[in-house]
């Protein structure tokens, strides 16, 4: 199993970003917290989905986990 991080911070005009630094340009913005997590992780699992239905990406991605911090 693959656990991706997401690092989480508050922008200066209130929203928040959350981003998973093991997968270039996968970050999202929200009006909550918990919004912007939801969106990283959706956009995540979208880029694993591609990397392996193009052959680019491990078996072990098929067991996937995320730690928000």
């Amino acid at each position: 199993m693959i656990a991706f991080t997401i690092e989480q911070e508050q922008e200066v005009d209130g929203r928040w970003i959350a981003e998973v630094p093991e997968l270039p340009g996968a970050l999202a913005y929200g009006e909550t917290r918990a919004e912007a997590v939801a969106r990283v992780q959706a956009l995540a699992l979208r880029v694993l989905a591609d990397r392996l239905e193009h052959g680019e990406a491990d078996l072990e991605l098929l067991s996937v986990s995320f730690d928000a911090r």
